[in-house]
């Protein structure tokens, strides 16, 4: 069968489905090809299912420490099984939604998997087995991308897994290795040592989350201690082998050679992205070194029909971002002057505690022309009040105009506090803008308040530099 579209959209994950859907609003004739599942990696596999069981790995963690606060509920028992069931019901419905959008914005689906085979055709390989040929006026690439294993760590879906079957084990594992001190590695870590699991994290690198400001790796660092995580930075896991049941690998840390036991290896050392199989260059796409799909500012790849959004285009890997990529792609090919901004493109880690990042960083900074100011959650009545005050609210000023450049929040509810600072720069917002608006009391938004008080001279709740 051949059919002509306006705009066809390969992949219906977070990239994909919006572009098809913004395209369709501004009246295209739209086709996604999607493989697998609507909503892609972040809400099947990643996003979605890991913030469910984080949040109930929150939970056991408050249960637990309500002690000190007077409530005594017992040991607390996980069911695992039904805790996976709760999982997979938030997935669903939310697989189940993009589709219903779809269908309400006309948009419709073809299963199957996509290949370029002139630079406006596609043939689509379907679930019977048969094909499709699909011409188009402008396709979207929202292919995304796929977890990276290690030479000496295959994944195996058993022994050796990647994110995706961490995120589904029927049981909790006694011991878990971690190898990556990323972002994904980190924030499963902190999960299942909540929910019991004894575990190890080996990163190659100098510190956790690389290239994240050292002082909120240094606060990170206590706390995974204080979850009984042992981690081992500058340190290279080599090879396993099963013994007594486990795993049993070998590591070499700068105090020496380890052997780590475990009943699963967990790797997450980064991503790659899903261009095999795609042919791209039969439709005049390039890719770069790395296999990443080359745009402009508009997403338009090297053949002026074609766009590509989302983690096949390169890190950083933000289902956010992939999202307004999307948008910008479909804006762009209907002749809107859309194009990519991430002055303030927000990132969130679901670590324990939460750290948030928005704009210029303070130790990408430098000191020519800028400042920094810093207020503790520990000088915040809602943190305390809530027993979570470890964490701060970093902001970053240029000296000369009071602009907001970037801020940095690591502690309770970093992850949605983080929003009004990217709403700051992006409308180019000073903070004597953010320290004129009323925050109510008692919150931790008062943190940010605080913090541009601070930046200013005049904070009530902590001495003025």
């Amino acid at each position: 069968m051949t059919r002509h579209v306006e705009v066809a959209v390969i992949g219906g994950g977070p990239g994909g489905y919006p572009a098809a859907i913004r395209a369709a609003q501004l009246g295209k004739n739209v086709l996604v090809i999607e493989r697998h599942k609507l909503g892609g990696e972040c809400l099947n596999y990643g996003c979605i299912p890991s913030k469910a069981l984080i949040h109930t790995a929150n939970v056991v963690r408050e249960i637990e420490r309500a002690k000190e606060w007077g409530v005594d509920a017992g040991p607390v028992r996980i069911d695992m099984a039904k805790l996976q069931a709760w999982k997979a019901s938030v997935v669903d419905r939310l697989v189940n939604g993009v589709g219903q959008l779809l269908k309400g914005n006309r948009v419709e689906v073809l299963w199957g998997d996509a290949a370029f085979r002139a630079s406006q055709i596609l043939e689509v390989r379907l679930r019977d087995g048969g094909y499709d040929e699909v011409t188009f006026d402008h396709a979207i690439v929202a292919t995304g991308g796929r977890p990276s294993d290690l030479p000496a760590f295959r994944f195996d879906g058993a022994r050796v897994i990647s994110t995706k079957e961490a995120l589904e084990l029927p049981t909790v594992p006694s011991e878990l290795l971690v190898i990556g001190g990323g972002v994904s590695g980190l924030e499963i870590a902190c999960m299942y040592a909540k929910l019991g699991s004894k575990v190890v994290v080996v990163e190659i690198l100098d510190q956790l989350l690389p290239g994240m400001d050292p002082e909120v790796v240094r606060l990170l660092g206590r706390r995974l201690e204080r979850l009984g995580i042992e981690f081992h930075v500058r340190s290279l896991a080599k090879a396993w082998r099963e013994e007594g049941g486990k795993a049993l690998v070998d590591v070499d840390t700068p105090d020496g050679p380890l052997q780590v036991r475990a009943d699963a290896i967990l790797v997450a050392v980064g991503r790659r992205p899903n261009t095999d199989g795609l042919d791209p260059d039969r439709a005049g796409v390039t890719l770069d070194g790395k296999g990443h799909v080359v745009v402009d500012r508009q997403m338009r790849t090297t053949n002026p029909r074609v766009f590509a959004v989302g983690d096949v285009v390169g890190p950083p890997f933000l289902a956010h971002k992939a999202t307004r990529e999307g948008r910008i792609a479909a804006e762009a090919l209907a002749g809107h002057a859309a194009e990519a901004d991430y002055r303030a493109l927000p990132s969130a880690i679901f670590t324990d505690p939460e750290i948030a990042t928005v704009g210029l960083q303070e130790h990408q900074a430098g000191t020519q022309g800028i400042r920094t100011a810093k207020v503790p959650f520990a000088a915040i009545g809602r943190a305390l009040a809530a027993g979570d005050s470890d964490g701060f609210v970093k902001l970053i000023v240029d000296s000369s105009s009071n602009a907001l450049l970037g801020g940095t929040i690591t502690g309770p509810g970093a992850s949605d506090l983080i929003s009004e600072l990217a709403l700051a720069i992006e409308m180019g917002a000073t903070v004597e803008d953010i320290a004129l608006t009323i925050h109510p009391h008692p919150t931790l938004p008062e943190g940010i308040m605080e913090t541009a008080e601070a930046a200013l001279g005049r904070a009530i709740h902590v001495l003025n530099r």
